[in-house]
């Protein structure tokens, strides 16, 4: 799978006024570095990170065994999951979480050519502004660039998934069996919609993870580019 999202750029180097000299500076004084050079490098970061936190999300268990991404319940239905464990149905409960968690690892498979388009058309004014932005600054660019084509895609994947493997038909039969306990409210949440909006922020905290291992740590600066770039920040 190609990659892409570890992310980042050049976040703060002292104050705005000195980084902005900085920027302006770049194709001459840039370390030797030209304006192609800088969006090159960062296209680098970006692509790096689909192999290193994105792809993750895509294999068994991706989301399910991620603390930082798992997907549980709606807050509207913790009570179904409490009232099925107080009867001895924690198993069932379980499988239902598990079953949210494998629509959205099928999702985030669809996730890869949206972000190469996304890095394509990276520009490096795109650069400049991350350069300046918030720590999070690159990871909020990929958002803001693909999260409505992100769910469009997302959702009919996830409502397929919940079909291929019985999800509907589990949660169905849960959520029947937590209406048939006594002083209880029924519910009937959109599920689908809850487990696209919940694959979307996995994908993107996952994001923010690699674009912090690229502005801090060296060693997952790759390649002589990388490392030129991002010494930057250093």
């Amino acid at each position: 799978m190609k990659k892409v999202i570890a992310l980042c750029l050049i976040l703060v180097v002292s104050s705005c006024a000195e980084l902005q000299q900085v920027v302006n500076n770049l194709p001459q004084q840039g370390y030797g570095l030209t304006q192609e050079q800088i969006g090159q490098g960062l296209k680098q970061a970006l692509d790096k990170g689909i192999d290193q936190q994105v792809t993750k999300l895509t294999q068994q268990d991706g989301f399910y065994r991620n603390e930082l991404v798992k997907i549980f319940l709606p807050e509207e239905l913790q009570k179904v999951d409490k009232g099925l464990r107080d009867i001895g149905l924690g198993n069932l409960a379980d499988e239902g979480i598990k079953l949210l968690n494998r629509a959205a690892e099928d999702a985030v498979s669809e996730a890869t050519p949206i972000f190469i388009d996304a890095v394509k058309d990276i520009t490096f004014t795109d650069a400049k502004n991350i350069l300046l932005g918030p720590d999070n600054a690159a990871t909020q660019y990929l958002s803001d660039k693909t999260t409505n084509a992100l769910y469009a895609k997302f959702n009919p994947v996830i409502s397929n998934s919940f079909a291929k493997v019985g999800a509907d038909q589990i949660w169905e039969n849960l959520i029947t069996r937590y209406n048939q306990i006594p002083f209880t409210q029924n519910v009937n949440p959109d599920l689908t919609d809850y487990v696209t909006q919940e694959a979307l922020k996995g994908v993107f905290t996952m994001i923010a993870v690699e674009e912090n291992n690229i502005r801090d740590q060296v060693s997952s600066r790759t390649t002589d580019l990388l490392r030129r770039v991002f010494a930057l920040q250093d």
